[in-house]
């Protein structure tokens, strides 16, 4: 323990001699490692997963959690992940779940098979960013085909946990607060206490993806110095998105009926691309205790 912390004291000094030639070093790794083609096919297959799997979440929670609730929860935090785009995948999920008793056992097993492919491509995509580990780890296979659904399994838990939360942080909001006569809403209050759940949750997840997909495991300041990268990064390109979508963009001119496909396959590409940039930044970091 006390050669790790060493180790990484020495990497983040390393790193702050020169940050921005950090920088572009992990910019040009990126690229040599194919990032953007990486990117597109994890948007992609993410863009197969994302309906399936929140079908199957939403299913399963239901009968803890009213579903208009969980379907309130997941329309706040697809904005995060499709920006402008959130309602109509919203519609589409309550449209199948208004008639889930088509759903059989066919169906099922089909829906988890897809719902598990952007996790299966992603740890292929991982495989690609950290090469330089393939020496000294390696992965069952099994191992690989588990992962997948584990990681649905720990969404579902999640869905349900910020579900809950967030219907307490917005029964608060709708308190006041009296002092000296005067009185304050705490609606403002709790709209930055939910900004910040789903910010803490998206740098979570994110630390958790560069903690289990790649094969051998960073530390957690690694994980959490990637996933805080990917998760700023994210932050500005979701508003510049929801700004191109809102203004300059003729997209729907252009894609008519795909214009919603469309949109959201860019949406998950860029987040895609930043996903893969932290996991970069975490790769080039351990190459600095490495020379």
């Amino acid at each position: 323990m006390r050669f790790l912390a060493r180790q990484f004291a020495h990497q983040t000094a390393r790193l702050l001699q020169d940050p921005w030639g950090f920088f572009w070093h992990t910019l040009k790794a990126f690229r040599a490692n194919q990032g953007l083609l990486l990117a597109g096919a994890v948007a992609y297959y993410a863009l197969l997963s994302i309906v399936p799997l929140l079908i199957l979440s939403v299913i399963a929670l239901s009968h803890w959690v009213p579903q208009d609730q969980l379907l309130q929860t997941v329309g706040r935090y697809l904005a995060w992940l499709v920006p402008g785009q959130s309602a109509a995948v919203v519609a589409e999920l309550a449209r199948f779940l208004a008639h889930r008793e088509v759903m059989g056992w066919v169906l099922l097993i089909s829906m988890l098979f897809f719902s598990s492919l952007a996790f299966s491509v992603l740890e292929s995509a991982m495989l690609a960013i950290f090469h330089h580990r393939r020496k000294s780890h390696s992965r069952h296979f099994m191992v690989s085909v588990l992962i997948p659904y584990l990681y649905i399994l720990c969404l579902s838990v999640g869905l349900l946990l910020v579900t809950l939360v967030a219907g307490s942080f917005q029964a608060l909001g709708q308190r006041e607060v009296e002092f000296l006569g005067y009185s304050w809403s705490l609606d403002g209050l709790s709209g930055v206490m939910l900004y910040l759940l789903g910010f803490a949750g998206e740098v979570f997840v994110l630390a958790s993806v560069y903690m289990v997909m790649p094969v051998g495991r960073p530390s957690l300041p690694l994980a959490l110095i990637g996933a805080l990268a990917a998760a700023l990064l994210w932050e500005l390109s979701r508003h510049v998105l929801v700004w191109y979508f809102g203004t300059l963009s003729a997209i729907g001119t252009v894609y008519g009926s795909l214009t919603t496909a469309i949109a959201v396959l860019l949406s998950l590409e860029v987040a895609a691309a930043l996903l893969l940039f932290g996991a970069q930044v975490i790769a080039e970091f351990e190459r600095l205790g490495d020379a």
